[in-house]
């Protein structure tokens, strides 16, 4: 781009972080700093603003700039990150929406501990929480350093290194002074902004190819450089049998892990009652379902209209296909149609992104303050107001972490950063989960066994991939030390989540391992059902 259109693409995408920063300044005056209000917002949102913030949170990078980068190098392949994703929402609305709003306050630990041995559980679930968060979290850095140095011009290593420590200091600051009020209200602007972004550039793809999708499918196979494998399954996943079990391993990661995401969880708290939580997942699963359709059309868009080639070539992983598609539907590179409707879509992606991390770090300073803090200090010493100040506090040092981990995998696409996220929710959260939640033996040995069990073995298995070491687009390239042949650890670490809950429960000594625990199973099992002493 020249000077002028660099300019004016800039000031486009500066109005977003002013709003956005006005919002935070908003909500933090009205902020009352009590734990109820800094991490629900003090459950005032109605049913369409929480499905609205759940759209917002759930729509990150990967989403927006991963999946469509996937489709335009990998076509057929690429398409069943969307799949998955969506697929994932019928788990959240018919096994955990209304229940994980009855049992808990804030937290996921907050279910759990509500019929097991607090202090113990609490641990293991605030542990397993800020490490999903973290993981997470790099992925909306990439996505953003890819995003912020092309708009700038300047794809090197320098400009997209400053581009994620800025975004990991806008998002300290939105967290710390606006609490989840500031959070929801960013998030329900982002959710309209994307779907309104996605929508027009939908309408360009199809008005290129005359709304003849046969026509969009047979250019983009033919600017694919694969020809028909384009259209067909395989081209990632296919072949070896690595490559097959390497696909069911990232689709139960995907279809499992949402259910498990903290920062999805907290959500449901930010609604006065579980209907009100179950309303709100159906409005997310009719916003997320549209978004995805849209994305398949914008991703095979992109390989039809520039080339697989082109879009490789900006970068390797495919974050900045949408940008790229963009840039050429407004009338290529130079022209002021172009670069508006660049700079629009730029703005819509780093509001994407200061959206969902957001979100990510409210929840994960949470379970510093709420669980970890809470379990580990002496009561007498815990105040409401001293809970939020190292929410707070916490909020930093996990924006220092996830800058320095984003900073390493800067060269990964975003999509597959997020389901190694989704993995590691799969294995350690959902388990323990539903097993609290439905099975009336389940043990306080059970639920720590259970989210180690899980989380370990897919950190380690992660550690020990090629997605760290042994090729040239891993984390390390220049040395290999990974044994296992998967790049996602579902398959494994899943199953071994829920063995590892049970076979805790089993070894447990009898009776069950608290006073009175099946009347606390019966007791939760009431207030799940309806709603009776839920905060």
């Amino acid at each position: 781009m020249t000077g002028n259109h660099q300019s004016l693409a800039l000031l486009l995408f500066g109005v977003f972080v002013a709003v956005t920063l006005g919002i935070t300044t908003w909500a933090g005056r009205r902020r009352h700093g009590s734990p109820e209000e800094f991490y629900a917002g003090g459950r005032l949102f109605s049913p369409m603003e929480n499905g609205f913030a759940i759209a917002g949170d759930y729509l990150s990078a990967a989403s927006f700039l991963g999946i469509s980068g996937l489709i335009a190098l990998f076509g057929y392949d690429g398409v069943l990150y969307c799949v998955g994703f969506f697929v994932a929402w019928l788990v959240v609305l018919l096994l955990v929406a209304e229940l994980v709003r009855n049992c808990g306050r804030f937290t996921l630990a907050d279910v759990l501990a509500a019929r097991m041995r607090e202090r113990r559980v609490r641990i293991a679930a605030g542990v397993s929480s800020v490490t999903v968060c973290v993981l997470y979290l790099v992925a909306q850095m990439v996505g953003a350093g890819s995003l912020i140095a092309l708009l700038i011009g300047e794809t090197g290593g320098r400009a997209r290194a400053w581009t994620v420590i800025g975004v990991g200091t806008l998002m300290v600051v939105f967290v710390t002074l606006g609490g989840m009020r500031a959070t929801t209200w960013i998030q329900i602007v982002k959710a309209v902004l994307l779907m309104g972004g996605a929508i027009a550039l939908t309408a360009l793809v199809l008005v290129r190819f005359r709304g003849d999708l046969d026509a969009l499918l047979g250019t983009a196979a033919r600017n694919s450089g694969h020809g028909a494998d384009f259209l067909a399954p395989g081209l990632t996943y296919g072949g070896d049998w690595t490559a097959r079990l390497d696909f069911v391993s990232l689709g139960l990661a995907l279809v499992l892990g949402t259910a498990g995401l903290p920062h999805i969880l907290s959500r449901f708290y930010t609604v006065p009652t579980a209907r009100a939580a179950r309303r709100s997942v159906i409005w997310a699963i009719g916003l997320i379902g549209g978004f995805y359709l849209m994305t398949i059309v914008l991703g095979f868009g992109a390989a039809a209209v520039l080339g697989s080639d082109a879009v490789r070539t900006s970068g390797a992983a495919g974050n900045t296909a949408v940008p790229l598609l963009a840039l050429d539907l407004g009338g290529g590179a130079g022209s002021t149609g172009g670069t508006v409707l660049f700079a629009v879509v730029a703005a819509i992606a780093f509001a994407t992104i200061l959206a969902v991390v957001a979100g990510i770090t409210l929840a994960s300073s949470a379970s510093v303050a709420h669980d970890l803090y809470g379990s580990l200090s002496r009561r007498a010493h815990r105040t409401p107001r001293g809970e939020v100040v190292v929410a707070r506090i916490a909020a930093v040092g996990i924006g220092a972490a996830a800058i320095g981990l984003g900073l390493l995998a800067e060269d990964l696409n975003v999509a597959f950063l997020v389901g190694l996220a989704f993995a590691a929710a799969a294995s350690a959260n959902l388990p323990v989960l539903l097993y609290s939640l439905f099975w009336r033996r389940f043990t306080s040995r059970g639920a720590v066994w259970s989210v180690y069990g899980g989380l370990l073995p897919a950190v380690v298995l992660v550690v020990l991939s090629p997605v760290v070491s042994g090729g040239p687009d891993a984390i390390f390239p220049g040395v290999d030390f990974h044994l296992f042949p998967l790049r996602n650890p579902g398959l494994v670490s899943v199953p071994l989540g829920f063995l590892a809950g049970w076979l805790g429960t089993v070894t447990s000594p009898a009776p069950a391992d608290v006073p009175g625990h099946a009347a606390k199973h019966a007791e939760t099992e009431v207030r799940a059902l309806t709603g009776a002493g839920a905060a």
